[in-house]
């Protein structure tokens, strides 16, 4: 019997369990959505809370009441709990400077389930996991051109360029 046990299993051993909810999370919080069986997703979600309302904990507001060395030591361990967490540094860092500043003021909730159709071969039920407040494609692809048009280096004159060889050409 499988009593006063809250874990969901999925049918998988706990250390197989423990990998693909800590990949899942992962490409949810690079990615801010990911595509995948509703019993999983339950799962994912409730880890992916937790890490980010762990992430939220560095923020000013939250440590205001403790004196400087206290206030860094809270922050050095949460930063700690989370790259023990993720294993992931990219990601640690995109949490805790990018996800817990735009969930500051979200109290809980910052993930959502979307459910799809069936999977048509063993009719398992589907779904999409993201971020609430998620950049739209359009927002994302706007601010990949402007990072493309930074890295640019400033156009060279062609026009001087032309007439040298103009004059090359007229003098043979």
């Amino acid at each position: 019997m499988n009593k006063r046990n809250k874990v969901k299993q999925l049918n998988r051993s706990a250390d197989h369990r423990k990998a693909m909810i800590q990949n899942m999370v992962i490409s949810l919080l690079r990615h801010e959505r990911i595509e995948s069986s509703v019993a999983k997703l339950k799962v994912a979600r409730s880890y992916a809370e937790r890490i980010i309302t762990r992430a939220k904990r560095n923020l000013d507001a939250n440590l205001a009441n403790l004196d400087e060395q206290k206030k860094n030591a809270a922050i050095l361990h949460n930063t700690r709990y989370l790259y023990s967490h993720l294993g992931d540094q990219e990601i640690v860092t995109k949490l805790l400077k990018d996800l817990a500043n735009r969930y500051a003021e979200r109290v809980g909730g910052y993930t959502r389930i979307i459910r799809l159709v069936n999977r048509p071969s063993d009719n398992t039920a589907m779904g999409i996991l993201e971020l609430v407040d998620r950049k739209t494609q359009d927002e994302l692809k706007a601010e990949a051109k402007a990072k493309r048009e930074e890295k640019k280096p400033a156009k060279k004159e062609e026009k001087p360029k032309k007439a040298k060889k103009e004059k090359a050409a007229a003098s043979n």
